[in-house]
């Protein structure tokens, strides 16, 4: 469902700058025509740099330390480049490129369990996938759907994957999860119980709201009203969770997420908590540390 609604966007907007920079160059008005066509294309990073800029007002008092404008800029700067890969090109028209990779010689191999954000799909993990199947790991990567519905219907789907994993390599999956991933991995703990724990050798999310988000205040959706800071649903799934399974996790958060902020709210007390300076939501995903941290987990044989 999601990658055909960004082909239709993604298409539409394309064919909206040819329209209007034709009828204004044929109308003799070249500046327009260029102008015009660059907004359509180009509006995008508009709406971006008002994120960076709500990030900033709404910092506060967060412990995290403060982006310094030259920062903010480059984080900026990686996010314009590095949304239309995503929302334009991966999402919608390469999801299905690299599928999921269970050969027969998965058995006895820890595997890994791929779990998007909000308004994303599996591609989002295209450069992870190719090099995961490059190198012969086991891997499933979930669309979560409804796209727009309760994150609690998710569960069936983390769960579907994770006995896939199971079923093919005998053995407890490494779990990584972008944005509002992370909550729907840990809404299936929630569900799944202390049996749950001892079915995943370790978690990392990236970006996710653990604790919610100030943009989910502008929330339209049934999701993103549960990433409200202290929303009911956020509030009843603290109370579902054993005080020591955040050790259980490696979260990436950075005072540069233009979707998750305040910072610390994509961390978890009592998870390693690792901040990705400079560093903006989407960019995350193809940022170094977390690669580094799951290939790390996906040899060590101490689950922890």
């Amino acid at each position: 469902m999601l990658a055909r609604l960004q082909q239709f966007t993604t298409l539409a907007g394309l064919f909206a700058a040819l329209l209007w920079g034709w009828v204004a160059w044929t109308a003799g008005r070249p500046g327009w025509a260029i102008a015009g066509a660059a907004l359509v294309v180009g509006g995008y990073a508009l709406v971006l740099g008002l994120e960076f800029a709500l990030l900033r007002l709404a910092h506060g008092s967060d412990p995290t330390p403060r982006a310094t404008p030259s920062q903010v800029l480059r984080a900026w700067w990686g996010e314009v480049r590095s949304a239309p890969v995503v929302f334009c090109w991966r999402q919608p028209f390469r999801s299905r490129r690299w599928p999921d990779h269970l050969p027969a010689t998965a058995q006895g191999r820890r595997g890994l369990l791929l779990v998007h954000g909000f308004v994303c799909n599996r591609g989002l993990w295209n450069r992870w996938l190719q090099r995961l199947h490059e190198q012969g790991t086991p891997f499933v990567a979930v669309n979560l759907e409804p796209v727009f519905g309760s994150i609690d219907e998710y569960v069936a789907i983390v769960e579907q994957g994770m006995q896939r994993l199971e079923q093919y390599t005998g053995q407890a999956p490494v779990i990584v999860a972008h944005s509002m991933g992370g909550l729907a991995v840990r809404r299936w703990l929630a569900e799944a119980g202390e049996a749950g724990d001892a079915r995943v050798h370790h978690i990392v999310t990236i970006g996710s709201p653990h604790r919610g988000t100030w943009l989910a205040r502008l929330a339209l959706s049934v999701n993103m009203k549960e990433m409200q800071i202290d929303s009911h649903w956020q509030q009843l799934l603290g109370t579902r969770e054993p005080a020591q399974r955040p050790a259980r996790f490696t979260c990436f958060y950075g005072h540069c997420d233009n979707i998750v902020f305040p910072p610390s709210t994509a961390t978890l007390r009592g998870a390693d908590n690792r901040h990705l300076p400079a560093v903006a939501h989407v960019r995350m995903v193809d940022h170094p540390a977390p690669w580094n941290e799951v290939q790390a987990r996906l040899v060590n044989p101490v689950r922890s």
